[in-house]
């Protein structure tokens, strides 16, 4: 039985990975004319969230989301999520109808295919460079300017120790949020660490639950006061812990 159950996780997860990439070949030439002008990143968000939902319904998952929250079209926000698992850019992806923009760790730009587009479309930033840290927030503002959203995972990583049911956040989302005064909408993926973490011999196809969480306010709030920062991160943090406390 273990034998037949590696052959799967083997076989499985190749496919997965092949899966991120055929799409991407299939839309090529559409996908390349959508990022020559940052007007035409709506059109590229259309394709992103085709590729996102071929990845996932053709590795078995299905997903069931649950709103607190009516998100409006013409409005930009600050999406954040836990973050355990590969696929919790594609069910974002997925579930997050507004086109937004990530902001990730320059090191997915070196994934072949992926990563072309992925350092053409998200705001790159390097943890170690605090002018790297700088430039993201120009970034963001240009983006939200063009009325755009943006998307972070505040634990700036996936535990290496899947144990940990929620890591410790990073400031990032939260003081681009109240710099730029958007409101902060919180996402808890319950399950993508049991159906695809990053240990190779792990997971399997099934349901991938969702529950978006009532908007965080920011208005009035400064990057000056550290204690704005801190309360709104901490406010975040245990709305996404809660609810991962149900599982």
């Amino acid at each position: 039985m273990k034998i037949i159950k590696i052959i799967f996780w083997v076989l499985w997860r190749i496919w997965f990975y092949l899966m991120m990439g055929v799409p991407i070949i299939i839309m090529f030439p559409f996908l390349v004319v959508s990022i020559l002008k940052e007007e035409w990143y709506r059109y590229f968000f259309v394709m992103a969230r085709i590729w996102a939902k071929c990845i996932l319904i053709t590795s078995g998952f299905y997903w069931k989301v649950k709103s607190e929250q009516e998100i409006a079209m013409d409005k930009s926000y600050m999406f954040v999520a836990n973050h355990t698992s590969m696929t919790d850019i594609m069910l974002m992806l997925a579930v997050v109808k507004n086109p937004f923009v990530f902001v990730g760790k320059k090191e997915l730009a070196k994934i072949p295919l992926f990563g072309f587009f992925y350092k053409r479309t998200c705001i790159l930033v390097d943890r170690n460079s605090s002018r790297s840290r700088m430039e993201v927030f120009n970034r963001a503002q240009k983006r939200l300017s063009q009325g755009l959203s943006i998307c972070i995972f505040p634990e700036g990583g996936v535990p290496a120790d899947e144990s940990i049911v929620l890591d410790e956040f990073k400031d990032g989302a939260f003081r681009l949020a109240i710099e730029h005064q958007i409101p902060i909408i919180p996402l808890t993926f319950m399950d993508n660490k049991k159906r695809f973490s990053y240990t190779f011999f792990s997971g399997s196809p099934g349901l991938m639950r969702v529950f978006i969480h009532p908007l965080t306010d920011t208005t009035g709030k400064t990057i000056e006061n550290k204690k704005d920062i801190k309360e709104v991160k901490e406010q975040v943090f245990e709305v996404i812990h809660a609810q991962l406390s149900k599982a």
